[in-house]
């Protein structure tokens, strides 16, 4: 043969030696009826052979189809091109007799899993292993993809072969608070067992080592009095693994249900008049012990110390206003999670996977109240309340006639001691002062002390909010976090804030201030505000949508 017939020949040659020594990192298989590039996705060659009349639902040795190879690696483009040749949406295929939505899910693609169930996938078949696809999505931790299969109707305590949920598998895989945090809020049965071993998730959290989920467990009234078809509880089951934090964990827990309370004590609990009358008993107390003829201050400090256990145990519950609690229907959260995913927006960031709500700007999910809150400013344990849109300019109200009652009090306390108390200021100094009105009436100095200490921290944090409204323009979780969030410009000495319109228009925004009509405030409901779109003419510099 010439050289010219044999260039072609040669080039080839020499192009498979070189993809072979250059590229180890494919799988070149010679005796395989599927060539490579149609595994890989380069769409014109695997176009022009499938219109040479190559079938697409031919499958090869292994038994995989195209479709599930464009699956596997998210080839959108060649899904519906294959599908469009006629490519079985469903076909089994592979050592684990699964479908491409087997495998897409396996993998983390949501997009593919969405176009997949576009064209009719069924995410309810079961693969090689008795899996159907929500269980294969919580035993990867694929959260998004959890969402999406049952707002779309799959049935959240779905069973395998084996009995087990997705709560079950997210329990034993999963060592992140996500999926299990997303199905629980999806009201799954916690304390479902298992066809064969009758372990809960609980049980399959403690086997797992899984403390993460064992507290959302707990904390989502897991039974731990549970027992499987060992008749082993999961505390059993921590002891024989001999691991101190679950074994802790779980008998506090087993210790918190309180069945031998007593009724009284648990109607006690529950009694907001008792809330409502507790701090004017507490300070009434602590003066009255004070003040009490009694010289032994051991008597005086174990009766201090029976008010701080009382205190402890009746704190636990309070009342709460709404600060701007963001909420949605069942049908609503499944709708947003289909709308989010279907555009490709199905992100964490963006997305609750605990209330099931996709986020509005300035949003935040308080751990604490295991809540979203719109436009959070921060958790409030002085309150036992988050403070957020719906009762920020109340708590600077709060704060403002505290500060004044407090000041209130100082002077009253002062003046008591000029009008009832025999002193010698001038005369002995002032440590001899703080002895002479101490003894004169221990009840109203410690007032005064107790006025002293609220003064400092209720002048400080009124000054810093005013500051952040005023001047800033931002929460306290914004200024905090502000290298988090996009909209904001952050230097070495500054924060830049989207929603600042000037310390004036500030704080009539904030305080809706109308003086008669004559100030009109922007009023903005950030309990439906999810972007912003800067606006070059506006006076503001952006504009809510």
């Amino acid at each position: 043969v010439g050289w010219p017939g044999s260039l072609p020949v040669f080039v080839c040659v020499l192009s498979v030696v070189s993809f072979s020594v250059f590229t180890p990192m494919f799988t070149w298989r010679f005796n395989t009826s599927v060539p490579l590039f149609l595994r890989y996705g380069i769409f014109e060659r695997c176009r022009e052979l499938v219109e040479a009349g190559f079938d697409v639902r031919q499958p090869d040795k292994e038994n995989v189809t195209l479709l599930h190879w464009a699956a596997i690696n998210n080839r959108i483009d060649l899904v519906k091109y294959y599908i469009s040749k006629g490519g079985v949406v469903d076909q089994l295929g592979g050592d684990l007799n699964s479908t491409p939505l087997h495998w897409a899910t396996r993998q983390g693609h949501l997009s593919m899993v969405v176009q997949l169930m576009k064209y009719g996938a069924d995410p309810s078949l079961i693969d090689g292993e008795g899996c159907s696809c929500v269980h294969l999505a919580a035993q990867f931790g694929h959260t998004s993809i959890v969402a999406y299969l049952i707002a779309k109707g799959q049935d959240v305590d779905m069973m395998d072969q084996n009995g087990m949920t997705p709560l079950m598998w997210a329990a034993y895989r999963t060592h992140s608070v996500d999926p299990t945090r997303l199905l629980l809020t999806f009201n799954v049965s916690v304390n479902l067992g298992d066809k064969y071993h009758k372990n809960t998730a609980l049980h399959w959290a403690v086997l797992a080592g899984n403390t993460t989920v064992i507290s959302l467990l707990l904390d989502a009234n897991a039974n731990v009095d549970a027992q499987n078809i060992k008749g082993e509880t999961p505390l059993d089951l921590a002891k024989q693994r001999k691991n101190v934090w679950m074994i802790n964990h779980l008998q506090e827990a087993w210790q918190a249900k309180g069945h031998d309370s007593p009724s009284y004590l648990k109607r006690l609990k529950m009694d907001k008049k008792v809330m409502l009358a507790t701090p004017f008993l507490v300070i009434w107390l602590v003066g009255f012990i004070a003040d009490l003829d009694i010289d032994s201050w051991l008597i005086k400090g174990l009766m201090y110390a029976g008010v701080w256990v009382t205190v402890q145990c009746l704190s636990k519950y309070s009342w709460k206003s709404d600060p701007g609690i963001i909420k949605a229907s069942e049908e609503q959260k499944k709708k947003t999670i289909v709308e989010l995913a279907e555009t490709g927006s199905l992100d964490l960031s963006i997305f609750c996977s605990t209330c099931l709500i996709r986020k509005p700007i300035r949003s935040k999910h308080c751990a604490v109240c295991n809540r979203c809150i719109a436009k959070f400013d921060h958790h409030c344990p002085w309150v036992g309340n988050c403070v957020g849109s719906g009762n920020h300019r109340y708590f600077m109200g709060y704060l403002f006639f505290l500060l004044c009652m407090i000041c209130w009090m100082i002077y009253g306390c002062i003046c008591y001691w000029r009008i009832h108390c025999a002193t010698s200021y001038a005369k002995d100094g002032f440590w001899l002062y703080l002895t002479q009105i101490a003894s004169c009436s221990p009840w109203m100095f410690w007032m005064f002390l107790n006025s002293i200490f609220h003064f400092m921290w209720v002048a400080v944090l009124i000054m810093c909010q005013l500051y952040q409204i005023a001047a800033l323009g931002i929460t306290t979780n914004e200024r905090m976090n502000a290298r988090r969030y996009k909209h904001f410009k952050v230097t070495a000495t500054s924060i830049e804030s989207p929603f600042n319109h000037g310390c004036i228009r500030n704080l009539i925004d904030f305080f809706e201030i109308r003086c008669c009509g004559l100030i009109r405030p922007v009023a903005v409901d950030w309990t439906t505000q999810y972007t912003i779109e800067y606006d070059q003419t506006s006076g503001s510099g952006y504009q809510l949508v």
